[in-house]
């Protein structure tokens, strides 16, 4: 049904939107789609630059009569999370995003649907070749491995931009104008050992967790939605306290800014407490969906026998490992007191994973406040100081401190009270925006970001809802006839 969307309106936006999902682009793998936007730049005559980490900037130069408005950029990134279930087949180097309308939502099968940032990237690509539009000097910037690590913002230099004004095309609540963001920084855990030959005579069960619902890790954080790793570590203790298990794998999450949806563990056992191994599992099972009766109505912990593996954790490194994880904060830490409502600080126990002499585990940690993010990011440094791993922070990033005299958040204010009759919610938000790393480069630039809704990014329930995305559409084209 991917073709459907062309239908949709405003079919400029959706036309490149599908074109967007046709060209495999998770973080690390832009070029394809870094073509495409030079390429479409190449074929209006219009003006086109790349930096040397792989930036886009196409520059449209202003209608008549408004040569002298303020140049605006407009900004999106190019990649996108794939993330997806373990038993779909999907190959996010090679196959197309297929896309399903469902009334009023545009999904993905099975995978991210890749509205988290494609429709930005789609809508600044429709304001490039309407002529139709007023508007003055217009630059689009098209950023690079925003999702990791936010490549592409911090490799900007000076002076390649050259607008006074940036629309960021990044937040997904339709009626939000948001003007700051949440700082961040990941933490990499880590163990070596030698393996140890797994118990003679033991048997060994394979537990899965799967049906949470994940999802971002700055814009879901306050949800409540289960944690797969800490869920599954809270079994594992329980597993080796009660029955003397011993663990000899575990896998659980894959992407530092993603809720993990799904764990799995691999664990032996004598085979006289196998049985009350299946027993603690279907336990556990029925305990984490009464604890979430509200939230994961998809939650399964479940058992099946396997093979016995070869090997298990040393029983020191098995211990360290399991009380770390059960001990380390996760979730939300604080809330913003100038915005109710609003997460400060948090972390996100994003993934987890042994094989091979080693056990790593990557966090997410994330708040408003440069020296709450550096007190949280010290917490779980202690933590696992303490369990002997070796911890590591690397890709801080700033937060985006609001502009309480911003200009031209008066004017979208404004602009959408005449636009849709009610007043837009300003805010800050949890989840990490370019912004603050893109002043970093242009200073004094007055930013506002915003966009349609989009719920459940990073996950494959991914969504955009089909009415917001011709209102946002058609907000921000107003937007730049506004801006002289």
């Amino acid at each position: 049904m991917s073709k459907e969307i062309l239908k949709l309106k405003p079919e400029n936006v959706w036309k490149h939107f599908y074109e967007l999902t046709q060209i495999p682009r998770p973080t690390g793998h832009t070029k394809a789609v870094e073509k495409y936007v030079v390429d479409f730049a190449k074929g209006l005559n219009l003006d086109v630059k790349q930096d040397k980490v792989g930036n886009v900037l196409i520059t449209k130069p202003a209608s008549k009569g408004m040569e002298n408005a303020p140049t605006v950029i407009l900004q999106s990134h190019l990649d996108m999370v794939p993330q997806k279930n373990s038993d779909v087949q999907h190959d996010f180097l090679k196959d197309p995003i297929e896309t399903v309308i469902d009334g009023n939502i545009v999904k993905a099968k099975s995978t991210t649907l890749g509205a988290d940032n494609g429709i930005g990237a789609a809508a600044i690509l429709a304001v490039m070749e309407d002529d139709s539009l007023v508007h003055g000097k217009i630059e689009g910037l098209f950023t690079i491995d925003e999702e990791e690590g936010m490549v592409g913002a911090f490799g900007l230099e000076p002076g390649f931009l050259t607008g006074s004004i940036l629309l960021n095309l990044d937040t997904e609540e339709e009626g939000e104008l948001c003007i700051g963001c949440a700082g961040g920084i990941d933490e990499n855990v880590s163990w070596q050992y030698k393996d140890v030959e797994a118990p003679a005579g033991d048997v060994a069960v394979k537990v899965s967790l799967k049906g949470l619902k994940g999802g971002h890790s700055g814009g879901e954080i306050h949800l409540g939605r289960a944690n797969a790793n800490k869920l599954m570590f809270r079994f594992l203790k329980e597993a080796v306290r009660s029955l003397d298990a011993r663990l000899a794998s575990v896998e659980g999450g894959s992407l530092r800014n993603a809720i993990p949806r799904e764990a799995f563990a691999v664990l032996t056992v004598l085979p006289e407490n196998a049985d009350a191994l299946m027993d603690l599992v279907d336990d556990y099972n029925d305990l984490y969906c009464e604890e979430f009766a509200e939230i994961e109505t998809n939650l399964t912990l479940k058992a099946e026998k396997v093979d016995l593996p070869k090997t298990v954790l040393p029983e020191e490194i098995q211990d360290d490992v399991i009380n770390a994880v059960v001990a380390c904060p996760n979730g939300v830490i604080s809330m913003l007191q100038s915005f109710p409502g609003i997460v400060e600080s948090s972390t996100n126990i994003a993934s987890i994973k042994s094989g091979e002499g080693k056990v790593e585990i990557k966090f997410l940690t994330r708040s408003s406040s440069e020296s709450k993010k550096e007190a949280l990011d010290s917490m779980i440094e202690s933590v696992f100081s303490l369990a002997d791993a070796k911890v590591e922070a690397v890709n801080g990033y700033p937060g985006w401190q609001p502009n309480a005299h911003s200009k031209v958040l008066e004017v979208m204010k404004s602009l959408f009270v005449s636009q849709f009759g009610r007043e837009p919610q300003v805010q800050v938000v949890h989840a990490g925006l370019e912004c603050g790393i893109i002043l970093g480069s242009t200073p004094g630039l007055d930013i506002v970001s915003f966009g349609p809704t989009i719920m459940n990014p990073h996950s494959p329930d991914e969504f955009v809802e089909i009415d917001t995305v011709e209102r946002f559409y058609h907000y921000l084209t107003a937007i730049l006839s506004e801006l002289k």
